[in-house]
């Protein structure tokens, strides 16, 4: 098995919002904001390359929305989805696996795009499998009012039109071999963090239950997460696990940090050290 990083590049959100009831004295001492209170956040996949099969975890953002919906989230940096696999040897059509923690509109948006000019969706991964569970589609197709602005029908519906959509059972066993699942409830309805086996250890891709180094100490939880109890506790279980197991933590929204490690501490569960997926 080998993994690869693909950066999408970077946006920003609101530095209250990603941190909650957490104090931004306290907050920005690893995630400073700017002038307008606005952290910058990474957008950042992983590609499996397992024998016949190349799985991506996430695809970003996407560009099909409008020059008013993008003002609000300052889209920046070099890297793109498409120029993160080409540079990765990759083209989309070689992607056999779209694997999608969950559709709020920055982990699944770059996996629709306009057919042309004149308009019409389709499947950046034409011959890939989107991979979603029945529980969350239904949560997702038929949004709260608090989540109704993340799920965004231009990047869903075409999944299921397209004809390349199937769903993950939990009670079944699973179409992926290379990693289990964790399934989370706190963020939004069973969002799913794979754990993959890779060079002797745990690696878990930790998409919203953990977005940064800085969302470590169990209070900072994101203000967007629908259920903020039920977050504290699944951290809590899972970075305990993380702890005890040496786990490498993979960072979907982290500007600085790839990946890391926890440990025990006095304090509760803490960073033990930060580092890129080529250093595992």
């Amino acid at each position: 098995m080998k993994l690869h990083v693909i950066d999408t590049g970077f946006f920003k959100l609101d530095g209250g919002a990603m941190f909650g009831v957490v104090p931004k004295t306290l907050w920005q001492r690893t995630n400073p904001a700017d002038e307008n209170n606005l952290c910058t956040w990474a957008m950042r996949c992983l590609l499996i390359e397992d024998g016949d099969r190349l799985i991506l975890i996430d695809n970003g953002i996407g560009d099909k929305q409008d020059a008013k919906f993008f003002s609000h989230y300052y889209l920046h940096g070099d890297d793109t989805l498409l120029g993160s696999l080409k540079a990765a040897g990759f083209s989309p059509e070689d992607v056999t696996d779209m694997f999608l923690t969950h559709l709020h509109f920055d982990h699944c948006g770059g996996g629709v795009k306009y057919k042309n000019s004149n308009g019409g969706l389709e499947l950046v991964f034409p011959n890939a499998t989107y991979w979603s569970n029945a529980d969350h589609w239904k949560w997702a197709t038929e949004p709260n009012p608090r989540e109704k602005a993340s799920f965004l029908r231009e990047n869903i519906y075409p999944m299921q039109e397209s004809g390349q959509l199937k769903f993950i059972d939990p009670a079944a066993p699973s179409p992926f071999p290379q990693f289990d699942i964790f399934f989370a409830d706190g963020h939004t309805d069973k969002m799913m963090v794979p754990i993959l086996k890779y060079k002797g250890r745990k690696l878990a891709y930790m998409a919203d239950l953990l977005p940064s180094v800085g969302h470590i100490p169990l209070p900072y939880v994101m203000g967007y997460d629908t259920r903020p109890l039920l977050t504290l506790d699944e951290k809590a279980r899972f970075l305990n696990q993380a702890a005890d197991e040496e786990m490498v933590l993979f960072l979907e929204h982290d500007a600085v940090n790839e990946c890391c490690s926890v440990q025990h501490t006095e304090k509760g569960v803490r960073v033990r050290e930060t580092f890129s997926l080529s250093e595992v």
